[in-house]
């Protein structure tokens, strides 16, 4: 990603935002933590879900991140593939929803010409 828009993540980011807000790192950290541990979801399942909503979110950090995460907690390609078709049904199915807002309006206003 160095050559792209997004800067490489380094250390020295890490090291900046720990230096300018300590506490709201420590407790996003810990919240990362709680989050992604085994419970009523197995690790691997919570890192499939991490990878669809990061490919919603269109995070190049996440989508590497939680990528690599799934795959350390022994998700396959193809399930990861299918999280990813998952999301992008999720977010093609968020438009076709949200067209009943503008259905809704066309019927409030004069007829479109031609419509």
């Amino acid at each position: 990603m160095a050559d792209g828009m997004y800067p490489t993540t380094t250390a020295e980011f890490a090291r900046k935002r720990r230096e300018l807000t300590p506490d709201t790192e420590a407790a996003f950290l810990a919240f990362s933590q709680s989050v992604f541990a085994e419970g009523a979801l197995p690790v691997k399942i919570k890192q499939l879900i991490a990878v669809a909503v990061a490919h919603v979110t269109q995070c190049p950090y996440c989508i590497k991140g939680h990528t690599k995460a799934a795959l350390r907690h022994g998700a396959t390609h193809k399930e990861l593939m299918e999280a990813i078709w998952v999301a992008a049904e999720m977010r093609a199915g968020g438009a076709y929803a949200h067209s009943a807002l503008a259905l809704e309006q066309m019927e409030k206003s004069s007829p479109a010409p031609g419509g």
